[in-house]
Parts: structure tokens; sequence; C-alpha cells
């Protein structure tokens, strides 16, 4: 008996099991994201940085002034002075921490004395476009956490052929980085199902979405509320993570801008003021109610609105509060007279959600369907980003030269006037030499002045009355006149007769329109 009932270990103490530890990927918290084996046979990180470079280099036209006057300009002002240019004229832009980003960089590259003009007008833009590389490959795993890989694949495919987000991923708006911010803040954001969400992260991502550009909140708030409804420790929410968070990056913008104003001010405060209040936005062009629903929104999303149809009537509940922020922000801005189509471009990328989950559902037609979008995406990117309104840049690379050309001891130095809408042009941060320009000026009125009219509209009023007013002598003309080719039979008596004389012709649009003309011409005086 002894010996069966050892064998069998009766009335013994058994040994403990050890069994193999094994890491849950279902139920594990950490922030992973399996990225398969890549696009056509390229790492899938590596081919989105590549794509998005390549995307950078490819668009070489202009869009609108805020690109780089509330951007670039400052940056350069505030680090290479060059006297031209007063501090007077920011009291305009939307704040010192965007432009501060592109400032640190001009630092550095001053820094290492390597602040060549392409250097400065390149380096902010590759930056830009590593930043929205970025927020390409979180949305990718954010829709990979979520569902399976195919719906992650194709979202991942209508990302990247947006004609919309091609045109302006790279480009140094506030409405570039406010999409990328917000496209990042997703992924960390507590959608339902998502193994991704840090309410800390996303949290601080919104923060300096609004910081950057205050209309963020317009995105954020139903998804904001979204959050506090379905969250059980609201209180904790709000004091711990919603008031810390506001008040630090709102305190740390705030000290920002009181430092280069001089003076305390709020900027997230007069952009309200401004722009609701005394509706200075308006003062730059309105449109009727519907514009977003009749034409900005159908243009932004382009050849993706059929499958962004088709995929809102299939996708799960637990997008239905994207779908809501989509429909809450084109209603929001479709209230304020002032539109145009990159207001709504931080939305953008939910919408790619939607036609993901479309392609995927649409089987046989699946790969056809995702060709045709492809190609007709295609065209206008790489025309848009080509040709359509290239002369602006072109123009500037033209008159840079200027400064290797000249002698500062030998007079007289190069001095360029722009006879065009209003920041038409880059200035200071695409010449990078203290070659004296001018520009007209069109500072909108914040007196409620009903009789003021601003230099810009002055000259286009009667040209000839302005040049003999600004310039009464002969010797106060500048060297080189810049202006549309729409004014050239207007100012061909007064260019004549001060002998000027036509030097370069370049390309600046198909679609002229009002004061805008086909080409930008450039007048030497001799």
């Amino acid at each position: 008996m002894e010996k069966i009932r050892a064998r069998l270990n009766i009335g013994s103490k058994a040994e403990p099991v050890k069994l193999r530890k094994r890491k849950s990927q279902l139920y594990s918290k950490e922030e992973t994201c399996p990225l398969d084996n890549g696009v056509l046979g390229v790492h899938f990180t590596v081919f989105t940085v590549v794509f998005r470079l390549i995307n950078c280099f490819l668009v070489q036209t202009s869009f609108v002034p805020d690109e780089y006057w509330q951007s670039l300009e400052v940056a350069h002002l505030m680090v290479f002075d060059y006297g031209y240019l007063t501090w007077e004229w920011t009291a305009g832009i939307r704040g010192f921490s965007y432009p501060l980003f592109f400032a640190a960089i001009y630092k550095i590259l001053h820094f290492f004395t390597c602040d060549a003009v392409q250097l400065l007008v390149w380096l902010p833009r590759v930056v830009q476009a590593l930043l929205s590389a970025l927020a390409d490959i979180k949305l990718y795993c954010l829709i990979q956490s979520l569902e399976h890989s195919d719906v992650a694949k194709w979202t991942y495919l209508c990302q990247l052929c947006s004609w919309f987000t091609w045109y302006c991923c790279t480009r140094t708006l506030t409405n570039t980085m406010e999409t990328t911010l917000t496209t990042l803040a997703l992924y960390y954001y507590p959608l339902p199902g998502s193994k991704t969400h840090s309410s800390t992260k996303y949290l601080i991502l919104v923060a300096l979405a609004v910081i950057v550009r205050p209309t963020a909140l317009i995105v954020w708030l139903p998804l904001l509320v979204y959050h506090f409804w379905q969250e059980d420790n609201k209180l904790k929410l709000i004091t711990h993570l919603c008031l810390p968070i506001g008040a630090l990056t709102l305190g740390i913008s705030t000290l920002i801008d009181c430092i280069f104003y001089g003076k305390w001010t709020l900027v997230q405060y007069n952009f309200l003021k401004f722009n609701v209040f005394h509706n200075v936005a308006e003062f730059y062009g309105s449109h009727p109610w519907h514009w977003y629903f009749t034409q900005g929104f159908v243009v932004v999303i382009g050849p993706h609105l059929p499958f962004f149809l088709y995929g809102c009537t299939l996708a799960s509940k637990r997008y239905r509060i994207l779908l809501i922020t989509i429909v809450w922000t084109v209603m929001v801005y479709s209230c304020l007279a002032h539109k145009e189509f990159r207001f709504i471009y931080p939305v953008l990328p939910f919408c790619m959600v939607f036609c993901g989950i479309a392609l995927v559902n649409l089987r046989t037609w699946r790969r056809p369907a995702a060709c045709a979008l492809l190609v007709s995406n295609l065209v206008p990117a790489l025309y848009t980003g080509l040709l359509h309104q290239r002369g602006t840049l072109d123009v500037i690379g033209h008159l840079q030269t200027l400064c290797d050309d000249s002698d500062p001891s030998t007079p007289p130095l190069p001095e360029v006037l722009f006879l065009m809408p209003c920041h038409s042009t880059p200035f200071y941060s695409h010449i990078h030499c203290p070659m004296k320009m001018r520009f007209l000026e069109c500072p909108p009125d914040l007196t409620g002045d009903e009789s003021y009219v601003d230099e810009a509209e002055r000259f286009f009023a009667d040209p000839h009355h302005w040049l003999r007013t600004s310039f009464p002598y002969k010797s106060m003309l500048p060297t080189h006149l810049v202006f549309f080719d729409v004014l050239e039979m207007e100012l061909s008596t007064f260019l004549d007769g001060n002998r000027f004389m036509r030097s370069t012709e370049i390309f600046h649009t198909h679609v002229p329109e009002g004061r805008v003309g086909k080409s930008i011409l450039v007048y030497q005086r001799h």
C-alpha cells in the first residue's frame, strides 16, 4: 500500500504546476500596431514617410496667404529682422505659438550657419510632411485595432490617395497642423472598443490643436461631450485631466504671446472678438449658408464622396460619433459668413474611415473601384500641386536671384514693389536677403468706420492716381514692379513714361479671376 500511495502521491504535498506566461494581444494595454508585411514590399512606416516626402516636393504651388503670413513670415521676422517689416502687422496673426515652431527650425539653421534660402523654404515643409506621415500611420493603427486588417488597409489607401490631403498636408498652414494633431488625438480617443485610448495623451493633443487654431474646438466639441457622457468618473476627468491640461497649455501659450507682443494679451479671445463679434473675417469674402453642402465639402472630399455616403450606411455604431462630428463641423462653419475649403480639412481623415468601410464591402468590385478612385484623385492632385497658382512662388524665386546678382556697394540696390492683391506672395522667408520690398497692405478696419478703404482697394480703384501720389518724384520709384498681367494695359502709360521694361513673364494659372491674372509680370526700370 505504501508503494502504491507513493506512486500516486496520495497524502503528500503536490508541487505547484508552473504555467508559461503569455502576453495577451487582445487584452494588452500596450499600444501595438501590427504593420503586416508593408506596402509593395516596403516596410509600412518607410513607405508612408517616403510617400509624404515625395508629396512634399511635388507640391510647388501656393494655396492661401496664411500658408506664409501666419507661419513662416512671422518665424523669419522672429529670427532674422531685416528692418523693412514692422511688428505692427503681426497684430492680425493667431498668436506666436505656431510660428515659434518654425522659428526654432530657423534658429537651428542659423546657429549652424546653414540658413540657405532653399533650406528655409523646404525644411519646414519637410518637417510638416513627416508629421503628416505620422498621422497617416496612426490612423491606420487605430482602424487596425478596431477592425480587421482589410478595413485598415483600405482606409489607409483612401487617406493616401485623397487629392485634397495631398494638396494640403505638407503646407505650413495652421489648418494642416490642426488636422495632424486632430488625427493623432483621434488615435488616443476612447472610441468604443479602442485598445489605444489614453485620455491624457488625446487631451494634450486637443489642447495643442486649439492653441494652434482656436476653431479646432468646433471639431472636438461633440467628441469631448461624448467622452464626458460615457465617462464613469466625470469629476476626475474634469479636475485631474481637462482643467490641468487646459490651464497649462493656455498659460504657456499666453506667456509666449505676451513676450512677443510686449503686453498682456489673450490671443484666443482676440480671435473670437475679431472673427465673431466684429465679423472681421467677412472682410475677406463671404459665401451663402449652403456653400459647404453644395460646393465646399463636395470639392474637399472629391471622388471619395460616393464611397463616403455608402460607408455611412454600413458603419457600426461605434463610428456614429465621427459622423456626428463631421455633420456638426460642416453645419457650424456654414453659419459663418467667411468660408474656405481648408476650414473643414480637419474632418477629412474621419471621412476616410467610412470610405475604407465602403471599399471593403464592395467585394468583387473592390479593386476596380480602388483603381478608379486612385486615378480620379491623381489628376487634381498633380494639377493643383504642380500647375495651379504656382506663379506667386516662381516669381519670388526669380526675385531672389537679384540678391545674388546685386552688389551692396554699387547703387542702386534692388527695390521691389508688388502691385498685387495683398499677401499674394511669400516675402522675406523665401527671399532671405535685406532687399527692400513693399506690397499693398489691406489691414481690416477695427474701428467701425464705414468709409474705411484699405491701401490695396485704393490702388485698384485708380492705379495711376495711387502711383502719382505715392511716388511724386521719379527718384522715389522702385527698380522693379511685380503685378498680374490683367493690369498691364492699364499701367502701360505709367510704365512707358518711367522707362520700365518687361523683364520676365511667369505663368500662374489657367483660371484667371478678377484681379488675379494668368501670368505674373516683372518690369525693371532702366
